[in-house]
């Protein structure tokens, strides 16, 4: 094999720039510059510190690398400052140094990215990812880390992965943060998502600064939570919030790269500071694992024990690309002699003319080979610790890949991988880059979360926000009934009773809403609520207000609150007093129901007497005794003044019921005509809606109202019967003229109304039933979550009584008394008794024929049929012997029987001892006791 062919393969190995190989023979210098800005102190500084140095070490122990030459590698400490930063960059300038590593920020990267294209030094930098570096006013920059533009990216798929439409961002305001945020939200408009608030942090921020800037946030809808900062005070943010609650259930928070950096390098955390970023999710630059990078972190332990000043510390994968960054730059570096390079400078001749001065700003020159070396680091192709290293034409490194972290307990776990490649996924990108891209939404996919709080329940990711633009809240422009909306003149305010219920209620929230309220309608004629609610779907108004009742239709287009008041539909008809006269007490009942009571009073008296009358001497005597008897025992039952008593437990089974019958009617009799005789009775011949309908008369209504659509589509009510009224005024004047002077027969409206109404007007009132149920509420667009806040409130002002105060504060009136006038009461009618009448009527046939039956046996025993001429009686006869039986006194009939078997005993020599003995039974029974069972003698 020929040397050239052994040279040309050991430069393929290393990796060098073969493009137009020179075939110069330039002399390589035995050391080559290159200097390095970092910040020692921070998480990034220190790790990119000792690997860079375990980098030039590396790099200066393999001759093959750079021919025997070594790299000598200057660090300046930026010490956190903008300013050392380009000092010390002008001061690099000064030295024969062929490229800087640095600087660590993308703030210092801007200012001394031009110094760089003045003097054609290469910057590559593997810590500055502002996305705005990467442009073409930055020829001689060179990010050698990924770029924010593809964080960001990650960051917008996640958003869209769980269905969230807005974020609020958290960032430095300096060029870092607000290049990242506007990469932000570029990305997220092609995700059709959005940023709703910015929260801009002083990149010196305190304490309290951050806490003011959170309390702000803390009041916006969103509660998905970005915060792109630096990892020197990125956990003052998170933990400030913990402080404020923001790390409850309902919360969002994503962090970019700087979380996981810290993470990796503090291995220990406080445990407040774990506590307050649980359930965060951060991103984590992906370098795929390789035997290179696990030999670097088993060794990496060692290179840090060496710190004596900050102690051993974790790798981050800052540190990875810090380490690949000399690689780049020693391969580039050799390629760059390769082609004839020479490290060689020459004066600026804009420098020259500044004559140096207290700057000494003429000790800088340009590099002369600032471009090849430039164009070498381009065309690098190696691997490193953090994978195949190679730059797209945009400058960029390929596969650009990131982690995605949740943080739970004291560690964190990996639910996923993003890249520009895939999207998101669950397997390592590197995996994916041989198959065809799929970024289908169904192939995107992340492990499940624990999010803030400990839930896995995906956040819903905003509340209604506090401090965003002011809702347009539109109002009813009312021409009547002003108490309850009234436009204040001259001002853009409104009262009345709708509107201090909506304040009350907003008082109640916890949080403040803006707005602002607007009319609706053109102050001559009342709107229409229906198309006022309409605008909220349209965008013209965020929400409305007012008397808006909530009818089926307006609900298929808004959310309404709690009904605030109780308003249906009712009829205002015009009405007379009815007054009392002579003949009021027979007012109570109707004319049957007076007929039905008195001819239960005059049967139930018979039936008792039919009961009692053979074994009770009160209900015995002569014919006329017996009728008088028996109607003043029925009618002094009414008064429960009754002297007779009855006997015979069937009379007092029928008495009972009797007595029931008449407690409720007296009661209600009593109640109907103390209500006819004290109270002002009112009287319309509209007794509700159905008269109403089956009439032809014209009916008024309250333009604008819905009772319109109601009464024309639901009732069927011919539209040529209904008069639109437009103010108090016209509906007294229509209800006072009438049908006959082309007024109405009566008005149909909504409760709240009439009863405002009807406060000054006593001619008129509500006749009938309320004959719909509904209520007034606050409208809001779908969804809305201040319409569940505002019905909470609402439901709190109605138990604490602030609702009713509201009400009695405006709509209470005394100018007509009302009080004790109703409309006349209807009279009791039959039905109303029909149940406890038919049990009293049922209960005196039973007990009739309970008698019927007894008497007929009873008879039949005491009396045996006689015949007749031909040997039998007649029927007449029979029923003559039977009346006779039952009208007689018991007494008489027991002493009869008894003579009977007394002759009887004397015609027989047997059984005397057995009759006597019955005789003397009889005679003792009847002599002690009158009172048989169920009214009849002894057998």
């Amino acid at each position: 094999m020929s040397p050239v062919l052994v040279l040309v393969l050991v430069l393929l190995n290393s990796g060098y720039c073969l493009d137009g190989l020179s075939t110069k023979n330039s002399k390589r210098p035995d050391v080559v510059n290159i200097g390095s800005i970092l910040t020692f102190d921070s998480a990034i500084g220190k790790v990119a510190k000792v690997a860079m140095e375990a980098a030039i070490d590396d790099v200066n122990s393999n001759p093959v690398v750079l021919g025997g030459t070594k790299l000598k590698l200057t660090m300046h400490d930026a010490n956190f400052s903008g300013f050392l930063g380009i000092v010390e960059a002008l001061q690099f300038m000064e030295t024969d140094t062929v490229a800087i590593i640095g600087p660590q920020s993308s703030v210092t990267a801007h200012v001394i990215s031009h110094i760089a294209n003045e003097l054609q030094v290469p910057l590559l930098s593997f810590a500055a990812t502002d996305p705005t570096l990467s442009s073409l006013q930055y020829p001689f920059f060179v990010r050698t880390t990924q770029d924010d533009h593809f964080q960001m990216a990650a960051i917008a798929e996640i958003v869209e992965y769980y269905e969230w439409r807005e974020v609020t961002a958290i960032y430095t305001d300096d060029d870092y943060g607000r290049n990242g945020i506007s990469a932000l939200a570029d990305q997220l408009a092609t995700k059709r998502c959005q940023i709703s608030y910015k929260a801009p942090l002083n990149p010196e921020a305190s304490r309290s600064d951050i806490m003011d800037v959170l309390v702000k946030v803390a009041l916006a809808e969103s509660r998905i939570l970005i915060v792109h900062t630096y990892p020197s005070w990125g956990v003052d943010v998170v933990a400030v919030a913990h402080h404020l609650g923001m790390m409850g259930s309902g919360y969002v928070w994503i962090a970019t790269n700087w979380l996981s950096t810290i993470l990796d390098t503090y291995s220990l955390l406080p445990s407040g500071t774990m506590e307050s970023i649980q359930g965060l999710i951060t991103l984590r630059m992906h370098t795929p694992d390789s035997v290179m990078k696990t030999k670097f972190i088993s060794r990496w332990k060692k290179l840090t024990n060496k710190q004596k000043a900050n102690g051993p510390f974790g790798l981050n994968t800052y540190g990875l690309y810090a380490y690949d960054t000399v690689w780049i730059l020693a391969h580039a570096i050799n390629a760059f002699f390769n082609h004839g390079g020479n490290i060689s400078y020459s004066n600026d001749s804009r420098l020259s003319e500044l004559d140096g001065g207290n700057l000494n700003l003429d000790a800088m020159s340009i590099f002369d080979g600032g471009n090849l070396l430039l164009d070498c680091i381009l065309k690098v192709n190696l691997t490193g610790l953090s994978g195949h290293v190679s730059f797209t034409s945009e400058k960029s490194l390929i596969h650009p890949a990131y982690e995605v972290i949740n943080v739970i307990g004291t560690g964190i776990r990996r639910i996923g991988y993003w890249s520009n490649y895939s999207g998101l996924s669950v397997v390592p990108p590197e995996t994916l880059h041989g198959k065809p891209p799929n970024r289908s939404s169904s192939n995107q996919q992340l492990h499940s979360v624990i999010w803030p709080g400990q839930t896995i329940e995906k956040p819903r990711g905003w509340v209604f926000p506090n401090n965003g633009k002011q809702l347009r809240i539109g109002v009813p422009n009312r021409v009547s009934y002003r108490e309850f909306i009234e436009e204040v003149p001259g001002t853009d305010r409104f009262k009345g009773y709708c509107i201090d219920v909506f304040t009350a209620a907003l008082n109640l929230l916890p949080y403040s809403v803006p707005y602002k309220l607007i009319p609706f309608g053109d102050g001559v004629n009342n709107p229409s609520c229906t198309e006022l609610v309409r605008l909220i779907t349209t965008g013209v108004y965020d929400a409305a207000i007012g008397d808006i009742a909530i009818i089926t239709n307006r609900t298929r287009m808004a959310d309404f609150t709690q009904p605030y008041i109780e308003s249906g539909l009712v009829i205002v008809a015009p009405v007379r007093k009815s007054n009392s006269h002579a003949w009021a007490f027979l007012r109570p009942f109707t004319w049957r129901m007076w007929t039905v009571t008195g001819v239960f009073f005059i049967g139930v008296g018979a039936v008792v007497w039919i009961l009692e009358h053979r074994i009770n001497d009160d209900f015995r005597g002569p014919p006329r005794r017996q009728i008088f008897t028996t109607l003043w025992f029925s009618f002094s039952t009414m008064f429960f003044s009754h002297r007779e008593n009855t006997v015979t437990p069937l009379g007092r089974m029928v008495l009972i019921i009797w007595l029931f019958v008449v407690l409720i009617i007296k009661s209600n009799y009593t109640a109907s005509l103390t209500s006819i005789l004290t109270v002002q009775q009112l009287s319309s011949p509209i007794k509700g809606i159905e008269s109403l309908i089956t009439s032809n008369d014209p009916i008024g209504y309250q333009q604008g109202s819905f009772a319109r659509n109601y009464l024309s589509e639901e009732l069927g009510i011919q539209e040529s019967r209904l008069v639109p009224l437009n103010s108090q005024e016209e509906f007294a004047k229509a209800l006072e003229d009438g049908p006959r002077k082309g007024g109405v027969a009566a008005v149909v409206d909504e409760r709240a109304y009439m009863e405002l109404f009807l406060s000054s007007r006593c001619e008129f009132s509500i006749v009938g039933h309320e004959f719909t149920k509904s209520g007034w509420g606050f409208a809001f667009p779908r969804d809305s979550p201040l319409a569940i806040g505002m019905s909470t409130a609402i439901l709190k002002l109605s138990e604490t009584g602030e609702l009713q105060r509201i009400h009695d504060k405006w709509l209470m009136r005394s100018a007509c008394s009302i009080v004790g006038a109703n409309l006349a009461v209807d009279r009791i009618q039959l039905k109303s008794f029909s149940g406890i009448f038919i049990l009293c009527g049922l209960a005196c046939l039973f007990s009739l024929l309970v008698y019927f039956v007894l008497m007929v046996c009873q008879f039949s025993k005491h009396y045996s049929e006689t015949s007749d001429s031909s040997g039998r009686r007649s029927r007449s006869a029979w029923m003559q012997t039977f009346l006779s039986f039952v009208s007689e006194n018991e007494v008489e009939a027991n002493n009869r029987s008894t003579r009977r078997q007394s002759e009887q005993a004397s015609n027989s020599n047997t059984g005397e001892g057995e009759s006597t003995n019955s005789a003397k039974k009889i005679r003792t029974e009847v002599s002690s006791n009158r009172t048989v069972s169920f009214g009849v003698g002894t057998s």
